[in-house]
């Protein structure tokens, strides 16, 4: 059939009607475009969160344990470091944040392995994308270091590695993707804005199960076991309530109004908690403790983690007092009551702490308590609690499980604890032939 200036003139005018639309669309959704500022407040965010491991935990964990351990709990998180780093750079960002096509909802992909594709000129929204990876990569860091203190002084240090890159790889990475990647948690409406399912709750429960495999230190509960530095311990609390600040703040990814006041409900939270440990400890015990009000500081900076981004000043109270209080009988009551050897109470404040943020995450979040509101798509406040308890029964059940499977496989190649003589020595000569002190 010859075709007519008519026909032309029709088909034309059905082409223009069908690319119209998403033409349209295309213009009302611009290219991202870099912002100066945005992009210097997020490197400012990821050094301040690198900062909170080394050596903001470093001090936090190396001060709480005896002299004769301090240097393996430092050598713990400068190792953790470098080994995160490196399998985040080979495939850890890209399972975490690639788009996994049809398994999208568990894990990413590899269409970021190695980094390859990124470059200078790539964007996550108006930020260089190798500084949102960084940014992230430094969350994946501070993640399993958090689990040291559940184990300290006994573990073994290859065993430690070898474990840690198992549970990177099999726990942090997928619990990462469900939430922050685009994953199943994330379309249920989870609210987890910086970390409190993603991070503490993962780590707590990691801890916990760590602590009841390798069992109790030799002496533990009956040989008192003091911190022997607390004033380095005291110093590394202070790091990390300031590097908390990029670690919440930062998960903006913005230099905006977002951002300040995820800033201001940090502060706020963190103080309410720290009060409220320490007057709890002084009507218990008869006296306030510095190991108090700084473990009751970072239980309020755990607690406003998930709600950081979506709560106001009055959630901000709440969430503090609700962490002092309750970390305080998790990492006290609860763990005399049950018997096992946390030894840094990684589950008493992380996993404690990171359960009552996400939870009161739901209420404090309404607009009416003077939040931002709830998950886009949620309308009432039973929807978005059911959303919160799922997140945290799933992270849960998941670390749980697969953390107590990684270990056993450990377990089959090389022992996971030292000898009792090595624990004896203590784990700085008997692992790294070296003393924290020479005196």
């Amino acid at each position: 059939m010859k075709l007519t200036s008519n026909h032309w003139k029709s088909l034309t005018s059905i082409t223009a009607a069908l690319l119209l639309p998403s033409l349209a669309l295309a213009a009302d959704e611009p290219a991202p475009v870099l912002n100066n500022g945005n992009t210097a407040w997020m490197l400012t965010s990821t050094a301040l969160v690198l900062f909170m491991t080394i050596p903001g935990l470093s001090l936090f964990y190396g001060g709480m344990v005896r002299a004769k351990n301090v240097l393996s709990v430092l050598m713990q998180c400068f190792a953790i470091t470098a080994l995160v780093t490196v399998l985040w750079t080979i495939y850890g960002y890209s399972y975490a944040f690639g788009d996994g096509g049809g398994l999208n909802a568990f894990i990413g992909s590899a269409q970021k392995l190695f980094l390859l594709g990124i470059d200078v000129n790539s964007l996550n929204n108006t930020i260089p994308e190798t500084v949102y990876l960084v940014f992230q990569m430094t969350f994946a860091i501070i993640t399993p270091a958090l689990i040291i203190g559940a184990f300290a002084e006994r573990m073994k240090f290859s065993a430690m590695l070898i474990f840690m890159g198992l549970w990177f790889t099999f726990v942090y990475v997928p619990v990462c993707h469900w939430v922050w990647g685009g994953g199943w948690l994330s379309g249920l409406g989870v609210l987890d804005f910086a970390g409190g399912t993603v991070v503490h709750i993962n780590a707590g429960i990691a801890g916990l199960v760590t602590a009841l495999v390798l069992g109790k230190r030799k002496g533990y509960p009956t040989t008192h076991m003091p911190p022997h530095n607390l004033p380095f311990t005291v110093i590394g609390a202070g790091m990390l309530w300031v590097g908390w600040f990029g670690f919440n703040a930062g998960s903006a990814t913005a230099a905006d109004g977002i951002a300040g006041m995820a800033m201001a409900v940090t502060q706020i939270a963190t103080a309410t908690a720290a009060l409220a440990w320490m007057i709890v400890e002084w009507a218990t015990h008869g006296k306030a403790s510095a190991l108090g009000i700084v473990t009751g500081a970072v239980a309020g900076l755990v607690a406003i983690t998930p709600a950081s981004g979506t709560v106001g000043p009055t959630g901000a109270l709440a969430i503090g007092l609700a962490a002092g209080i309750g970390c305080f009988w998790g990492a006290t009551a609860l763990k005399r009551k049950m018997g096992y050897d946390d030894s840094l109470d990684a589950f008493g404040v992380h996993g404690v702490g990171g359960i009552i943020g996400a939870i009161l995450t739901a209420p404090f979040s309404a607009a009416s308590l003077g939040g931002s509101g709830f998950a886009k798509g949620i309308e009432t406040l039973a929807d978005q609690m059911s959303a919160q308890l799922i997140g945290v029964g799933a992270t849960v059940v998941y670390c749980a499980i697969v953390t107590f499977i990684l270990l056993k496989i450990v377990g089959l190649f090389t022992s996971l604890r030292v000898d009792l003589e090595q624990e004896t020595v203590g784990l700085d000569l008997s692992l790294h032939d070296e003393r924290g002190y020479n005196l």
